[in-house]
């Protein structure tokens, strides 16, 4: 298999879908011509034409409702939203739209739209292109929302969201977006959505993460492994819904939890992972659950981001505590 960066897997994909499905449209703020803010739909226009890969204008709230009316008309649209912090714009589009509809016309109309936008620190931008808000959306019934970790993920992951008759919400990581490269399969492939998976095996403590997380739990796992600690890391992948019976059984293997996520404690799906554990598989708990967050304060300016965001020293000091928990 090639070695690829995050967005490269992601474009790539991209291509694979509109390669297939002549009824499969991608449009956003500057995703035509420019490729992208970030260069994700990058060489795309001019291989499949300016009919299917298009801008839009400066207009969140338009760009969510051409998706909506697009799909009235079998079509299945991929839409860009620049960064996931101008997401208020279309909200209604998203909650009061798009995730009813297929329960408003009797799963006789589909929702078949994803929604791609980068999210996350590490990069210094400016305000509002950083929030980590998977939080507000995963508590929308009716749409799914996934964050791949890694490249072959990314782009297995959004094969998947774009062939799902479902909306889905699937959120790139921007300091992941070339700071990190795997191996990635060639071809046509999907990764079934609604499905965690173990990305490192361990005995003593689980580390469940997602997203830009997930990096930083497997070097944790690193550190504590030469402090004696096998932690096991669990990559969430789609964060709604949640997949329970993955977050069970390594809560029953190891008994010791930690819940690592880039968002602040009451932002992120990390409550409601450790809500779940609590009440499905507290009697599998040898410690009270470590939750790793951000602090609970509007996200930072640039020049303050590094000391805001959260660490993999920071899982690992949670993970110890835990472990050694009386």
């Amino acid at each position: 298999m090639a070695v690829k960066s995050y967005i490269d897997a992601i474009r790539e994909g991209l291509d694979l879908a509109l390669e297939k499905d002549p009824d499969t449209l991608i449009f956003g703020e500057d995703v035509g011509q420019n490729g992208g803010v970030f260069r994700a739909t990058d060489g795309l226009q001019a291989k499949y034409g300016e009919d299917r890969v298009f801008n839009t204008p400066l207009a969140e709230s338009g760009i969510g409702g051409l998706a909506i009316g697009l799909t009235t008309q079998n079509y299945r649209p991929i839409m860009e939203i620049q960064f996931f912090g101008f997401i208020f714009e279309v909200m209604d589009s998203i909650a009061g739209q798009m995730s009813r509809n297929r329960f408003r016309f009797n799963n006789t109309r589909h929702m078949p739209i994803v929604v791609r936008s980068p999210y996350g620190g590490g990069t210094k931008t400016p305000e509002m292109h950083a929030d980590n808000l998977e939080g507000i959306v995963a508590q929308v019934p009716g749409i799914r929302v996934v964050m791949p970790a890694n490249p072959a993920d990314a782009k297995g992951l959004l094969l998947s969201s774009i062939e799902s008759n479902d909306p889905v919400i699937f959120l790139e990581n921007l300091h992941l977006y070339r700071s990190l490269k795997g191996e990635v399969p060639e071809g046509y492939y999907t990764t079934p959505l609604d499905t965690a998976a173990v990305a490192r095996e361990g005995k003593d403590v689980s580390i469940i993460a997602y997203g830009g997380t997930v990096p930083l739990a497997l070097k944790a796992a690193d550190t504590l492994a030469e402090q004696g600690i096998d932690a096991e890391v669990l990559d969430l992948r789609t964060v709604s819904p949640l997949d329970i019976e993955a977050i069970g059984k390594t809560v029953q293997k190891t008994g010791h939890v930690v819940v690592a996520q880039e968002a602040q404690r009451l932002a992120g799906v990390g409550s409601k992972v450790m809500a779940e554990i609590s009440e499905r598989f507290i009697l599998n708990l040898a410690s009270p659950i470590g939750f790793v967050a951000a602090p609970d304060s509007i996200y930072p300016f640039p020049q303050a981001e590094g000391d805001w965001m959260v660490k993999a020293d920071d899982i690992v000091a949670k993970a110890v505590e835990v472990v050694n928990y009386d």
